[in-house]
C-alpha cells in the first residue's frame, strides 16, 4: 500500500491540495456531474501538469470536461454491471488480459465525438463507449470503470500501475 490522505473535493480550494504536495492525486467516484464535482475540474486543470493523477467514473468524467470534452448520458444505465473492456495496453492499462471484465456503475460517460485533441481514448466497450483516456502530454489518466470492485479482477494492477508511474513508494508486500 501506500500512505493517503483523502480529502472531500468540496471542503477545499486547489491551492489547498498543492499545500500538501501530494506525488499523486486519485479523483474517486461520486454522484452528480463533473461540473457539481467540487474543485476536481479546477484541480485537473492546475496541477494535472505537474502531479500524476487518476480519475475514477467521476474523476475521468471531470477529466474530459477539464480539457474541453462533453459529458452527456449513457445510451444505457449501467449501475452494478460487468461489461468487456478493450484497451491500447499502455499507461494505467499495461500488462492487462485485452479484453478484462470490469463494473461500470455510471449514468454519464465522455461523448466519444467530443474528446478533445489533448487526450487519447485508451479503453472502449465493444459498442465503442468511452471507458478510458490519457492525456497525450500530462501525467493524467481515467477510467470510467470502478477498478475497486470486486468485479474488476485487474483493478489491483491499475492501481499498481498508476502507482508505479508516478514513482509512488510501496510498502513491501503491497499487491
Amino acid at each position: 500500500g501506500a500512505a493517503v490522505d483523502v480529502v472531500r473535493n468540496d471542503e477545499l480550494a486547489v491551492d489547498d491540495v498543492a499545500d500538501m504536495r501530494p506525488a499523486a492525486i486519485v479523483m474517486s467516484p461520486g454522484p452528480k456531474t463533473p461540473k457539481e464535482a467540487g474543485i476536481c475540474v479546477d484541480l485537473v486543470r492546475s496541477l494535472g501538469p505537474d502531479i500524476p493523477m487518476l480519475g475514477v467514473c467521476l474523476g475521468l468524467q471531470a477529466i474530459g470536461v477539464a480539457y474541453g470534452g462533453r459529458v452527456g448520458r449513457a445510451p444505457a444505465v449501467m449501475h452494478g454491471k460487468v461489461s468487456d473492456v478493450q484497451h491500447d495496453g499502455r499507461g494505467v492499462l499495461r500488462g492487462l488480459d485485452n479484453p478484462f471484465a470490469a463494473t461500470r456503475y455510471h449514468s454519464l460517460v465522455i461523448e466519444r465525438e467530443s474528446v478533445p485533441a489533448a487526450l487519447e481514448v485508451t479503453a472502449w466497450t465493444a459498442d465503442g463507449i468511452v471507458m478510458a483516456v490519457r492525456h497525450r502530454e500530462h501525467p493524467v489518466e481515467g477510467v470510467q470503470f470502478h477498478p475497486e470492485s470486486i468485479g474488476t479482477p485487474v483493478g489491483r494492477d491499475i492501481l499498481r500501475n498508476f502507482l508505479e508511474q508516478a514513482r509512488v513508494p510501496l510498502a513491501l508486500g503491497a499487491a
